[in-house]
């Protein structure tokens, strides 16, 4: 009994020893669990503006927490109102800097208007006055006295021709002159025989015969060289075979601008081929497209307003000369001409204009002048003086109609009598760009 006792004594104390250890580990990471709990607290405590607020899925983390019934939760700063899509600018200069930018300024006015119609238009010449100079005779070119675009008078000399042909009709002229007077003389010769009764009636009468159809036929032969190009007065004096000449001058037949050209020198020709064309360009056709839509609002005789963009504040009145009945099919529009003065040569053939046609009853309408108007983006401003202060402008947003001129209606954002910057606008626009971006 005692034995076992004493054999069980170290046993126990290795139990002991396990549940002493235990113990001090559970300690321990109590302990641990406590310090752990405790810096989180004071860190909530003493860490401030550090802590992250907690975000919504669908709340912009700029936009304060609102309670259910719309109102802002206690503590929180009271919601902002709508973003605004543009931004109110205001320029301030020095007077150096307003001469510097060149900055002019013009009252916005009201002006009666009517519903207009733009489309695009190509000047072309007045077909009607195009003359095509051919070749009366073939041969040879030796000079061509006018350039492509020449300014000529009817009669001006255009090339001159070598031709053998027209130096055989001349021949062929002087020998039936020859013949003819031949013939005269015998006529005269037998009208005497026959006053003198040494000649019979039918001899005169043969005679007389054959003496008019040797005229006829030196006529002809005149005519033919009237045709092949030789004046009046040359053909007049044509007497021997020592005045043939083998050159023909080609004139100009009317006054106008030579706009073809389709000889030079050396170059054979034939008999009706085309050398140049000559036109009058002091009216002028300008071709646009009218939509079958737009077919009902525009008239043969409807006025039209030419504009160019090329220059500036120029306009050209004009009128619907001709609409064209057939329809082309790939763009569903018609061909409609309308005749312009062009005394002053602006419009040039060729050259893309645009053409306005009025459609509706006449209203007073605001307008501004194109140079005021800038654009950013999408919208479009001007530039307003402020009353009062010197050197101060304001960009105000403004919504446009279609140009007329050089002027631009305005329909929303000025109103007659306001004062806008035209000439400078741009430099302004410059400013007012380089401030958004706090340049």
């Amino acid at each position: 009994m005692d034995d076992e006792m004493i054999d069980d004594r170290p046993a126990r104390r290795i139990r002991t020893r396990l549940r002493r250890y235990v113990g001090l580990a559970a300690g321990a990471v109590a302990l641990l669990m406590l310090g752990a709990a405790g810096g989180i607290i004071w860190s909530e405590r003493h860490g401030g503006g550090a802590r992250a607020k907690p975000v919504a899925p669908a709340r912009d983390a700029q936009t304060p927490a609102a309670s259910p019934g719309g109102a802002s939760m206690p503590g929180m700063p009271a919601p902002a109102g709508p973003a605004k899509t543009e931004e109110t600018i205001e320029l301030s200069l020095t007077p150096e800097a307003i001469e510097r930018a060149g900055i002019r300024i013009a009252e916005v006015k009201s002006q009666t208007s009517v519903s207009v119609m733009t489309v695009p238009g190509t000047v072309m010449s007045n077909a009607y006055r195009d003359t095509k100079v051919n070749a009366l005779v073939g041969g040879i070119v030796r000079q061509v006295t006018v350039e492509l675009g020449a300014s000529v008078r009817r009669g001006a000399p255009l090339a001159v021709i070598f031709s053998g042909e027209l130096a055989d009709a001349q021949m062929k002229y002087v020998s039936m002159q020859a013949m003819l007077e031949a013939d005269h003389q015998k006529l005269e010769r037998t009208q005497k025989l026959v006053a003198l009764g040494s000649a019979s009636r039918q001899e005169l009468e043969e005679v007389t015969a054959v003496h008019t159809g040797h005229e006829t036929e030196v006529a002809a032969a005149r005519q033919r060289l009237l045709l092949l190009g030789l004046s009046a007065d040359r053909v007049g004096k044509l007497e021997s075979a020592s005045q043939v000449v083998s050159e023909v001058t080609v004139s100009s037949p009317a006054d106008g601008l030579v706009i073809s050209r389709a000889v030079n020198p050396g170059q054979v020709i034939n008999a009706g081929q085309e050398l140049f064309v000559v036109t009058d360009l002091s009216t002028v056709w300008v071709i646009g497209d009218l939509y079958e839509r737009d077919f009902s609002r525009v008239r043969v005789g409807s006025p039209a307003t030419v504009t160019i963009a090329s220059m500036p504040g120029r306009t050209l009145k004009g009128s619907v000369a001709y609409i064209d009945p057939r329809v082309d099919a790939p763009t569903r529009t018609a061909k409609v001409r309308v005749e312009v003065p062009n005394r002053g040569g602006d419009l040039r053939l060729g050259m893309f204009v645009t053409v306005s046609f009025e459609t509706g009853a006449a209203e007073r309408i605001i307008v501004v002048p194109r140079a005021a108007v800038q654009t950013l983006g999408d919208r479009a401003v001007v530039y307003i003086p402020v009353n009062g202060e010197e050197g101060k402008f304001i960009e105000r947003t403004v919504k446009l109609g279609a140009p007329i001129g050089e002027f631009v209606p305005v329909l929303d954002g000025l109103k007659a009598g306001d004062k806008v910057v035209t000439d400078g606008s741009f430099f302004l626009r410059a400013e007012a760009t380089r401030t958004r971006s706090g340049g």
